[in-house]
């Protein structure tokens, strides 16, 4: 049993991550100023080990009062995407960036970082060339950059590691879906149609809980892994967006997409990922696209707005 902080613990990461590191027996702190009004945590609120604190992640009196006591601290409030960043930058290098900063600045000796960077960090690989953890990262948008700064500052640290996760996908209680893969299932189950800009592009995915499950398996295994960047991924999963169409299309088979002859996706990333570091560690994906696209046309049976974007 650890002493756990989660700083945007009712995100759509933590909202899975928190109950599953109760479940484990960890004592779990989450700091959070729900953004979104969300109430994905309330089965926890019945949950001794589990404290709650409502501030800002950016706000040193309220940062120290979380970190008390914490063995092991998982930064991912954040602003989260292209589209979210861009429409308020400010807060988004102060979050994605200063925030983490301030964490590693007030933490105790021992306290110990596991920070959930993106392999958006990349920005555009080099001819279907796998990109490793040594691959310079080369971000092409506000959230890429602000989530390297961090990385690069929590990795200069001591007693931290990074996981650079894929592009995720899957249901949560704080739903997001404005994800690849989430909002191209709902365009099928609803629009029954989409029309896809420069469906060459690639990247790499991974279900929401077993990005949670990363957590989990790096606190256990925290003294082997620590001081370097993990890419975590689902390795039969670089698709291109047309690959992601077709592999919906065996699920909805009413789905119909076609591409735009003209036009651009002012997302240019592009790349395919190696997940070899992290599989070699130990740890394997227990959620595949198969799976995820059957629980997400559960899951649009349940929610059929866009309120729970985060655009």
């Amino acid at each position: 049993m650890s002493n756990v902080l989660v700083t945007g613990g009712a995100g759509y990461i933590g909202s899975v991550l928190v109950p599953l590191l109760l479940k484990e027996g960890h004592r779990v702190t989450v700091l959070d100023s729900f953004y979104f009004n969300q109430l994905t945590l309330m089965d926890c609120c019945a949950d001794p080990n589990f404290r709650i604190i409502r501030g800002d992640a950016r706000d040193a009196e309220t940062v120290k009062k979380a970190l008390d006591g914490a063995e092991f601290i998982l930064p991912l409030a954040a602003l989260v995407g292209f589209p979210l960043c861009e429409a308020d930058k400010t807060a988004a290098v102060t979050t994605n960036l200063e925030a983490v900063e301030l964490l590693l600045k007030q933490r105790e000796k021992g306290q110990k970082v596991i920070f959930p960077c993106t392999n958006s960090g990349y920005g555009i690989g080099k001819n279907d060339a796998f990109c490793t953890e040594d691959t310079p990262m080369n971000p092409i948008s506000l959230y890429g950059s602000t989530k390297v700064r961090a990385e690069k500052a929590v990795l200069g640290a001591c007693d931290s590691l990074t996981f650079r996760f894929a592009t995720l996908f899957g249901a949560s209680p704080r739903m997001r879906v404005d994800l690849l893969l989430n909002d191209f299932v709902y365009r099928a189950v609803f629009d029954r149609t989409a029309v896809i800009f420069e469906g060459h592009f690639k990247r790499n995915f991974l279900h929401v809980r077993d990005a949670a499950g990363a957590f989990v398996f790096a606190i256990k295994n925290f003294e082997t892994m620590k001081g370097l960047p993990y890419n975590a991924g689902l390795s039969s999963a670089n698709l291109s967006k047309l690959e992601l169409c077709a592999k919906i299309k065996e699920h909805i088979p009413s789905f119909v997409y076609i591409e735009a002859p003209v036009g651009e996706d002012p997302d240019k990333r592009d790349y395919v990922v190696s997940n070899a570091r992290l599989e070699a560690a130990g740890w394997r994906p227990s959620y595949d696209l198969d799976g995820g696209i059957e629980e997400l046309k559960k899951a649009y049976g349940i929610l059929r707005n866009k309120s729970y974007s985060n655009v």
